[in-house]
């Protein structure tokens, strides 16, 4: 992997395509934080760039690591383990018959709840 060359990235108005040594170097500047959050209508401190410009710089090592990591070889997944249905089978067991259910219902109809119309519907 070493020396290939990852896919394209803007990074202050200009497109470069990164080798894995140049993600290793220092990243985003206050500067460069500072017209993202202009771009985003967000009014920052000087402090808050500072500390946004390190937490971003993270982010992009760690995509960087991640991008290392994936490679041709490595189907997309959805999930990494594969899934298996964790559902019990629909038996039939003894539960409270339609008259004992509805017992407590201030209105009953056929067998079912009945409920004021709210949809304007037979």
């Amino acid at each position: 992997m070493r020396g290939q060359r990852g896919p394209p990235h803007r990074i202050g108005g200009e497109t470069i395509t990164l080798t894995p040594e140049d993600r290793r170097m220092p990243g985003i500047t206050r500067e460069e934080v500072a017209h993202l959050a202009r771009l985003a209508r967000l009014e920052l401190k000087a402090e808050e760039l500072d500390h946004f410009a390190g937490q971003l710089d993270d982010i992009i090592g760690a995509v960087a690591r991640v991008s290392e990591v994936a490679d041709q070889d490595v189907p997309p997944t959805s999930h990494p383990l594969p899934l298996t249905n964790v559902m019990r089978a629909d038996e039939v067991r003894p539960s409270l018959t339609p008259e004992q259910a509805l017992s407590g219902a201030p209105a009953q109809e056929q067998q079912r709840f009945k409920v004021p119309q709210i949809l304007g519907e037979d």
